[in-house]
């Protein structure tokens, strides 16, 4: 999680200079592509109503001419669609400031048992903020992804058997398909 999109340098939860709240993904278009992502993005959230801030503002960061065509493309066929107004903006990508560490991985943070795990195996903060297997648990515990896919990952991601028994506790369906042993 972080900002971009505003007019300052390092901006912070509390000063914002007309940054917006954003994510920042790196993919593999091999595996994922952009019209993928921006299924993902549209899925996520109501794009017909209008924020309410600067901050919460929906809004697609382009990189180039070609996403940008992708995105309008899009937010077209979601116009079409809903019938209704998007209010998304795409704009030109400028910078990302990572968030503050208390940003990073809200759901993961909420559940103490597993942050234990994650402490252990990320003692630095950054590795936590990069971690793949972090942000998949955090992913599972916001209500997110499928038991299938939790079960064939679950144990890659280094949790203790409690830490695990409480994944699965919060895992959409996952402890129906994923019982420990």
């Amino acid at each position: 999680m972080g900002y971009a999109g505003g007019t300052s340098t390092d901006p912070t939860y509390y000063k914002l200079d007309g940054h917006t709240e954003t994510v920042q993904i790196d993919y593999d278009p091999t595996k994922i592509s952009y019209d993928e992502l921006l299924e993902v993005f549209w899925d996520s959230h109501n794009a017909t109503v209008p924020a309410y801030s600067q901050q919460y503002k929906s809004i697609i960061f382009y990189h180039d001419e070609a996403q940008r065509m992708l995105a309008m493309q899009s937010k077209q066929q979601e116009e079409a669609k809903s019938r209704r107004e998007i209010y998304t903006e795409i704009i030109p990508f400028s910078e990302f400031y990572l968030a503050e560490a208390y940003h990073q991985k809200f759901y993961l943070r909420q559940v103490p048992e597993l942050m234990a795990d994650f402490t252990a195996i990320y003692p630095d903060t950054n590795e936590f903020v990069n971690s793949t297997a972090a942000a998949r648990v955090n992913g599972y515990i916001g209500g997110h992804g499928t038991p299938e896919t939790l079960q064939k990952e679950l144990a890659s991601y280094g949790l203790s058997p409690a830490g695990t028994k409480k994944l699965l506790q919060y895992a959409p369906a996952g402890a129906e398909i994923c019982p420990l042993p």
